[in-house]
């Protein structure tokens, strides 16, 4: 089954020991522990994809998890988005182009478009996903529910894909599911005729996905370190945009709300608490956060002993940030609280290569002019004095900001 796990810590213990992957037939096509995060929405893509002939694979919706903390107010507490996507594509199955997927809400998505479909489908239920390449010169993606055919849900012109494959792929909250790529000797239900399940293709007509890190050493932890609206995320999101073969996953406020989305809409309720992520796996990531301390900058480097790890500074001018606070604040309603900018600046230390950091980077401002300003804000910072509330610090794992407090993020 398809799980999900998180974990809380009030601080990021000493660094893990390099762990060895689960063995893995590689000839298999199987969930993959590489294309997948499994926080909050769930997602994974098989390990092959296919670019030809007419494939299936089935999934079972084993368990709708009890989610007895999540409020009665919450709109669809057990879902299921299964389909099809390219290996480039982000895990949010649906929610962006050659990403399509079928929900048991009844609706079929890509692009974040969500349209009705058939019917909705919950636990016990099991869904036949079929590709077909044989169409001239579309591919057809359609579906069953029980063995009965829902009909064709999406049409992509073989052009778009440039000759690219097809992953299965599937995004689930807080259910448990169970896929049969043609590996179990019996079916979980009919399903069409003419179609090959993908586990029964020669090897040589399925492709593999990403294969990931082999060890820590080739993976990537980027710390991003600025104040508050100095465009942070949007340099992740470029980053992680510019360099697709990475799979950088992004832990920071707007990549978390991302993952929380209903219906490829952003939650607008705000959560007071902290959020701890315990990351062993072997990925790279981009801890996008304001990280100004010095002591948070080490405790969050420590952890990742083995990678590659860097730190990426972004000091725009002081009349560049003051634009970017008001844009921030009018755009996605970002108030930081004054006396929490203050502290910030008191105590911003800019990080220097060093027992927990390879490299660091400045963007806009470079080391000598960021130096000054930094100083300046020290200056700034500490004559304001001290604040009596706690220091936003990003202490064991992050401040993720609001109005006066912490947001809190409950799994899903």
């Amino acid at each position: 089954p398809f799980t999900q796990n998180m974990k809380s810590r009030g601080c990021f213990p000493q660094p893990p020991a390099e762990e060895d992957e689960d063995d893995f037939d590689n000839t298999l096509a199987a969930i993959d522990t590489y294309n997948c995060f499994a926080y909050l929405w769930s997602a994974a893509r098989a390990s092959y994809g296919v670019r030809r002939g007419r494939v299936c694979f089935e999934i079972k919706i084993n368990e709708e998890v009890s989610v007895k903390h999540l409020p009665s107010t919450e709109p669809d507490p057990h879902v299921v988005r299964i389909g099809w996507s390219l290996d480039s594509c982000s895990t949010q199955l649906g929610e962006e182009p050659f990403s399509c997927g079928y929900g048991g809400t009844g609706k079929k998505s890509t692009s974040s478009r969500f349209e009705n479909y058939r019917d909705k489908f919950a636990e016990n239920d099991v869904i036949g996903c079929f590709e077909d390449f044989e169409c001239g010169n579309d591919v057809e993606l359609s579906f069953t529910k029980n063995a009965k055919w829902m009909g064709t849900a999406f049409r992509i012109q073989k052009g778009a894909l440039g000759g690219q494959a097809l992953y299965p792929h599937v995004l689930v909250k807080n259910c448990a599911v169970e896929f049969n790529f043609g590996q179990r000797a019996e079916l979980y239900c009919s399903v069409l005729p003419g179609y090959t399940f993908i586990q029964h293709l020669p090897l040589s007509e399925r492709i593999r996905g990403t294969v990931g890190p082999k060890s820590k050493a080739e993976c990537e932890i980027l710390m991003m370190v600025g104040l508050p609206a100095t465009g942070k995320t949007t340099w992740a999101i470029k980053q992680a945009a510019s360099n697709p073969s990475k799979k950088y996953n992004i832990l920071g406020t707007n990549a978390i709300m991302g993952k929380m989305q209903v219906m490829g809409l952003r939650r607008q309720r705000n959560y007071a608490g902290r959020w701890d992520v315990l990351i062993q796996q072997k990925r790279s990531y981009i801890l996008d956060q304001t990280n100004v301390y010095g002591s948070a900058q080490r405790r969050k480097m420590r952890p990742y002993e083995g990678f590659q790890r860097k730190a990426i500074a972004i000091c725009p001018t002081d009349e560049d940030l003051k634009d970017r606070t008001i844009k921030q604040n009018d755009e996605e309603a970002k108030d930081v609280p004054d006396h929490a900018v203050l502290e910030m600046k008191a105590n911003f230390m800019l990080p220097d290569v060093g027992d927990f950091l390879d490299e660091v980077l400045f963007i806009e401002l470079q080391r000598e002019e960021a130096d000054k300003l930094v100083r300046q804000y020290n200056e700034e910072g500490r004559k304001a004095g001290p604040h009596p509330e706690k220091r936003f610090d990003n202490r064991g794992g992050g401040s993720f900001r609001g109005s006066g407090g912490w947001r809190r993020f409950p799994a899903l």
